[in-house]
């Protein structure tokens, strides 16, 4: 089996099952006592906080240990807006934020605080004048990820925290995909990471608040970890953690080059392989081993079985794969195709014959879910005047435009075809469709049910 899903959770690397396993017989004692055993496991946190530090680029007082990357995104939010109140309740974060952010901010505008959302290109990058455009007066806190989890598209954090720092508001970075592969450039205030992406155990996050940052601990807090993580640590998984980030980092460089030639060739042989696919994400500015396409007329949760089905572990932001039925937020906010979605994200270690496999089974696993799917029944279709009206009520993605690219050939140049659908996945993909295949979007319209997307065929 061919494990191609590491920027969801990297495989446990040797150097942390190794630290894992010697620090259980040594960790396990209250770190805050002064016996023996006490002391020890101090010692084993001091040291894991300093390796940490080190990675970070940070004083090791100014890192704590979480229970996980989440709670250290809360956490920090959280402190970061708390801590500023008198500034102001104005929160900025990116539109391809990770959930646990907009989470957090949704939280904050449910508490009567407002959000701004930055938005993105379609390689799923910020623009740092925007993050500057949305800077105010009463703005308390910033948010941007180094590097996006779903496209690996990294964010231009180093300019964004100049121009925060130069109205004086701490940027909040989620680091969580790119710690592994090197610190976070720039004069950032707050940054969170989570150890099961850079192959440490699941359970142990990282919250960095720089010295001078206004902060407030929210909800009940304990002596441990300066107040800003309450509870007993683990010990034995926080030391795993550590000694893998400084193992990956050691092989960092010459891992990076090697999956980076490995994505590169899926993202330029994937087009050529698969007919109607779309890759997605910076070509230049993105992680090493993270590659993302989505593919016309085809359903992602059938897609990722059938991959399965062939020995390889993916993802995918498609909405078929989700139980609400809607696209990716990421998706969503890059405009690109979201039905078919595969994600490939390539742990350190991946071998080149697996990725070579990969290629070979794609074409067919996509050709047979392409034809499971079949062609559409003919009663789906009316004319109203002169337009040629495709109803897709009730079929989900991606059904929708399935049947639009049956008929747009049936219509002639400069003719128009109307799509009904409720499916929330239509909104994103049929735009995305006619961007591929050179038609025109008009627009969309409220329908008696659902929604009415209009389409121009221009070819």
């Amino acid at each position: 089996m061919a494990y191609f899903d590491a920027a969801s959770a990297a495989p446990l690397h040797s150097v942390a099952r190794q630290a894992l396993l010697a620090s259980l017989d040594e960790g396990w004692a209250d770190p805050a006592r002064l016996y023996r055993e006490g002391r020890r496991a101090r010692m084993l946190l001091d040291a894991a906080r300093e390796a940490a530090a080190e990675a970070v680029g940070c004083r090791a007082d100014e890192l704590v240990f979480t229970s996980s990357g989440t709670r250290a995104v809360h956490a920090g939010v959280a402190g970061a807006l708390a801590g500023r109140r008198r500034a102001g309740r104005h929160l900025i974060v990116s539109a391809v934020e990770h959930s646990s952010v907009l989470h957090s901010a949704e939280a904050h505008e449910a508490d009567g605080g407002s959000v701004t959302q930055v938005p993105v290109d379609r390689g799923g990058a910020v623009d740092p004048v925007a993050y500057g455009d949305a800077l105010r007066g009463d703005t308390a806190l910033a948010c941007l990820q180094s590097a996006n989890h779903e496209v690996g598209t990294e964010q231009p954090v180093a300019a964004v925290a100049e121009l925060c720092r130069g109205a004086g508001v701490p940027l909040l970075v989620d680091a969580a995909q790119s710690l592994g592969w090197g610190p976070v450039e720039g004069d950032w205030s707050l940054l969170a990471a989570s150890a099961h992406k850079w192959g440490g155990p699941s359970g142990v996050g990282l919250l960095v608040v720089r010295k001078g940052v206004r902060f407030s601990a929210q909800g009940p807090v304990d002596e441990r970890e300066s107040g800003r993580a309450a509870g007993f640590e683990n010990i034995p998984a926080i030391v795993a953690a550590a000694a893998s980030l400084r193992a990956v980092r050691a092989e960092a460089a010459g891992e990076a080059a090697r999956l980076r030639e490995l994505t590169e060739r899926i993202r330029a042989r994937v087009p050529g392989l698969v007919p109607d696919v779309e890759v997605v994400g910076d070509p230049v500015r993105r992680l090493p081993g993270i590659v993302t396409f989505s593919c016309l007329y085809v359903d992602g949760e059938a897609l990722l079985h059938e991959l399965d089905r062939e020995g390889f572990s993916v993802s995918s932001g498609s909405s078929c794969t989700s139980s609400t039925l809607t696209p990716s937020h990421v998706l969503r906010a890059m405009g690109v195709l979201s039905e078919g979605n595969v994600r490939v994200s390539l742990p350190l270690g991946a071998a080149e014959e697996d990725v070579e496999r990969f290629l070979e089974v794609l074409p067919r696993a996509v050709a047979g879910v392409r034809e499971k799917l079949g062609a559409p029944v003919s009663e789906v279709v009316v004319r109203e005047a002169d337009v040629l009206v495709v109803d897709s009520l009730g079929k989900r993605c991606p059904i929708p435009v399935i049947e639009l690219a049956k008929v747009i050939g049936d219509v002639p140049v400069g003719g128009l075809v109307r799509v009904l659908s409720d499916d929330e996945a239509a909104r994103l993909d049929i735009p995305a469709w006619c961007e591929m295949r050179n038609q025109e979007y008009v627009g969309e319209e409220p329908a008696d049910r659902g929604t009415a997307y209009t389409v121009r065929r221009v070819s």
